[in-house]
């Protein structure tokens, strides 16, 4: 008998034979803990979005009150004519 042989022998023997008991609790526990899941994702899904849409208000008033397109005032004074 070769090892693959005796290896998928004992996982037959183990299959065929009496299966664990499952707790009692396991599907209320899977239940709850799924609904824990789903909250926390939901959570941080709207956090951020809330960040996400502070972020773009805050660019939004910034970009209004500095006027980054602007071009800047001149720092050199203009040539004089007529001298």
């Amino acid at each position: 008998m070769s090892p693959l042989d005796r290896k998928e022998a004992q996982v037959r023997q183990l299959l065929d034979g009496p299966h664990p008991a499952v707790p009692a609790g396991l599907a209320t526990a899977a239940v709850a803990h799924g609904r824990r899941l789903l909250r926390r994702r939901r959570v941080l899904r709207r956090f951020g979005w809330a960040l996400l849409w502070a972020a773009a208000v805050a660019f939004t008033v910034w970009a209004a009150l500095t006027q980054p397109w602007a071009v800047p005032p001149s720092e050199v004074s203009p040539p004089l004519e007529g001298w």
